[in-house]
């Protein structure tokens, strides 16, 4: 077959896309609605407070350690941002999601279909890891009866 790859279809190199500036935007309108409810903002201003936690969610997402590969922050296992402003970041990206459903119905859309993607791949990865971990233990299970069975019969032989 090798003379004949030159007549197949080349495969196509795996594009990744880069998520961020998306997500970027989506934290930034999730970040308004919040703050125009919950502070009384008006508009794409934002109060000190929340201007403050976003330019540090914004900063944070730039040095992420994931790259262009990162998945949605709020499903994230690494902690970027420190326990005091993760978890006002989780709870303002929880309490605007109604709002963001009838201000951006389609970004938040998109949102929830992410974070479930990231979910099922989650439990993909975990599914796979205990499958695993079950069989390697059902393996040196047998190992060991196997040896204990060797070890019987050389003593039935003396």
């Amino acid at each position: 077959m090798g003379m004949f790859d030159r007549f197949l279809p080349k495969k196509k190199p795996v594009e990744i896309k880069n998520n961020i500036p998306k997500e970027k935007e989506s934290i930034k309108k999730s970040f308004g609605v919040y703050c125009n409810k919950n502070h009384g903002t008006k508009g794409e201003k934002l109060c000190p407070k929340c201007t403050a936690l976003l330019a540090t969610v914004m900063t944070k997402m730039n040095r992420c350690p994931y790259g262009i590969t990162k998945p949605i922050c709020d499903r994230c296992e690494i902690q970027c941002f420190g326990d005091k402003n993760n978890k006002m970041f989780n709870e303002i990206m929880s309490a605007s999601s109604t709002g963001m459903m009838f201000k951006h119905p389609i970004m938040a859309f998109k949102h929830k279909m992410a974070s479930m993607s990231v979910d099922y791949s989650k439990s993909k990865q975990e599914k796979n890891e205990r499958e695993k971990a079950e069989a390697k233990a059902k393996n040196a299970a047998e190992k060991a009866k196997a040896r204990e069975e060797a070890k019987k019969k050389k003593e039935e032989k003396k």
